[in-house]
């Protein structure tokens, strides 16, 4: 279920960079209990990103639309601070930098 989680977390587009937030390396990690229950360690690019409530509340809509998640929970981190360098060769190659 996590694999699905995060398939369709992909479709969550950072709208100031473009990017969904996988691929901008956005996710820390999805969590998955027996009862349903996903639990999404996230960041932002930035603290002070006006849309970090929006995003957010995709992120939760996301997850909560695969079958079987009956809930998600959204913790947002700043731990480790998200770089660029988080994003995969797809994201860095599009902006230049491989």
């Amino acid at each position: 279920m996590k694999e699905k989680i995060i398939e369709a977390l992909k479709g969550v587009i950072d709208p100031e960079i473009g990017f969904n937030v996988v691929d901008l390396g956005l996710i820390y990690d999805v969590e998955v209990s027996e009862d349903g229950i996903a639990k999404i360690q996230m960041t932002l690019s930035t603290p002070s990103c006006p849309l970090s409530g929006t995003i957010m509340d995709w992120v939760k809509s996301a997850a909560e639309s695969v079958d079987g998640v009956k809930q998600a929970e959204i913790e947002l981190v700043w731990n480790p601070p998200w770089s660029i360098e988080m994003a995969s060769d797809e994201v860095k190659k599009s902006l230049g930098m491989l």
